[in-house]
């Protein structure tokens, strides 16, 4: 038969955290590769749209500022050509201005899931070819004028439509390289009407500079492309965020569904195991006793008295069950009222005296006798200190010593410290110690068993106290446990209480009782 494996059992319970994020990456990884095969640009579907709309809602935006921009340049053109001329130039800018923009505010329009990208690209493009070569035929309006200062002009006006072409379009950047194409033209076209080496060398600096402009498109174009890329990385943390936190939620509900099932079981079967408990320690009591004469058999008594102290053990290990389940359900109710924490310590250190004595074990107490009440669950606190005792007993091998002490914090609270000289536990092994059902190994090899509930239950008796627990312990050295109760648990001093008609020794006052 084949032997049942960790890695077994993990695939039984499902895929653990690591494997389960790889394999969001690598569903991510899959439609990623499927959108880019699909794109006509190399990048996402979501990112050819985004692009897209950033490129419309800039030609939007920029619309009164180029009819501005088109009607000083045509103005400042009837310096050197006809007015005519001049103004159709400018209508014929504007107009294509004005077809652009309509293109792009209908894209803008269009849902998302209805538009079709490549038509739309193809759009785009055609628009700023349509833009550019309006621009560019302000080279016709002034070809015939033979001023220099008019082709400086025209080179001035070439460059800066050039500069506003290229960043206006950066996210596209085919529509971008289209609009840049006829004003490129356009500007080799001046050195058809000139042979002056000052001017060539003007026109090709033109030439440069539009080509650079090119070039910073491109590197807008990434920078936006980079941008979109962190903010999808940032959509997709927070849908991975959103689905975690309704599947803790999820959970959650389940942990709190399971946990009120798990008090109702315990409700039920604490009554349906102490009914019948409650009578095999009646009977077994007045078997050991011999209530009713003696036994025919000598044997028959120690089996009684065996179970009877198995029933004991029982009972207190559904106790011991049930109160950690109050606990953790936070069903635990404190009745508080003033309790004197060294007398407390003092009764459990009597009531346990007898088994420290059978193991020929010694006290040792450091009790600060003037500590004031607390006010706290005198029973919650009896089971603390008890439970704490009857470990150190338990776990101190025979002729040793534990040691109690009972006094103040730095902080103005109190504190109890037991310490043993048992066996110790390693450090590595003090989380299993404090988890429900937890034992050491070296506790379990040196000590009878017990139930692992003890100091899980002192713990959450304390917690609801709002005080403190501290287990330090190393192996060969012992183990020492601290329990602080907080200042605001300890009752002050009643105020001195002034007695009307009697007379007060001067330096002495009459408190309350």
């Amino acid at each position: 038969m084949s032997e049942l494996t960790a890695q077994m059992v993990q695939r039984g319970r499902g895929p653990t955290a690591e494997e389960a994020a790889r394999r969001r990456q690598r569903a991510r990884d899959v439609r990623s590769a499927r959108e880019r095969l699909t794109s006509s640009i190399g990048l996402e579907r979501a990112f050819d749209y985004e692009l897209l709309r950033t490129f419309a809602q800039y030609r939007v935006g920029a619309l009164l500022p180029l009819v501005l921009l088109a009607l000083c340049i045509g103005a400042a053109s009837v310096f050197w050509s006809p007015v005519l001329w001049s103004a159709l130039w400018c209508g014929g800018v504007i107009l294509a201005t004005g077809v652009g923009t309509a293109l792009s505010r209908g894209f803008l329009r269009q849902e998302p899931e209805a538009v079709s990208l490549p038509a739309a690209r193809r759009r785009a493009v055609a628009g700023e070819v349509l833009r550019s070569v309006a621009w560019a035929m302000l080279v016709l309006v002034l070809v015939s004028v033979d001023a220099a200062n008019a082709r400086a002009f025209v080179l001035f006006v070439l460059v800066i439509v050039a500069a506003v072409t290229t960043m206006l379009a950066a996210t596209v950047p085919l529509a971008a390289l289209a609009g840049l194409l006829p004003l490129t033209l356009a500007t080799l076209c001046l050195l058809v009407e000139t042979r002056a080496m000052e001017s060539v060398l003007l026109i090709l600096m033109a030439v440069g500079a539009q080509l650079f402009f090119l070039v910073l498109s491109r590197h807008l174009f990434a920078s936006t492309v980079a941008a979109l890329q962190s903010r999808a990385e940032k959509d997709a943390i927070f849908g991975e965020l959103e689905q975690a936190k309704a599947n803790s939620d999820e959970a959650r509900r389940r942990a709190e569904e399971a946990n009120l099932a798990k008090s109702r079981f315990l409700a039920t079967m604490s009554h349906e195991l102490r009914t019948p408990l409650n009578a095999i320690l009646g009977f077994s009591e007045v078997m050991k006793n011999e209530v009713f004469g003696p036994h025919a058999a000598p044997s028959y008594q120690e089996y009684s008295t065996d179970i009877h102290d198995s029933g004991l053990h029982l009972l207190n290990l559904i106790n011991e069950i049930l109160d950690l389940s109050r606990i953790e359900a936070g069903r635990y109710e404190l009745k508080e009222e003033a309790v004197a924490l060294a007398y407390v310590v003092e009764e459990c250190r009597h009531m346990m005296a007898l088994r420290a004595r059978a193991k020929n074990q010694t006290f040792r107490e450091m009790v600060d006798p003037s500590l004031p009440r607390l006010w706290a669950d005198e029973r919650a606190m009896r089971q603390v200190v008890l439970n704490i005792l009857s470990n150190a007993i338990k776990f101190t091998p025979p002729g040793g010593e534990i040691t109690i002490k009972v006094g103040w914090t730095s902080s103005g609270g109190q504190y109890v410290s037991i310490r043993d000289t048992g066996p110790g536990i390693p450090e590595d092994e003090i989380p299993t110690v404090m988890s429900s059902f937890g034992r050491g190994s070296l506790a379990i090899k040196t000590a009878e068993q017990g139930s692992g509930l003890g100091l899980p239950i002192v713990k959450g008796l304390v917690d609801l106290h709002g005080g403190g627990f501290q287990l330090k312990s190393r192996p060969r050295e012992g183990t020492e446990v601290i329990v602080t109760f907080p200042a605001t648990r300890v009752m002050d001093a009643l105020p001195a209480v002034e007695m009307a008609g009697e007379d007060k020794p001067p330096g002495r006052s009459v408190r309350a009782a």
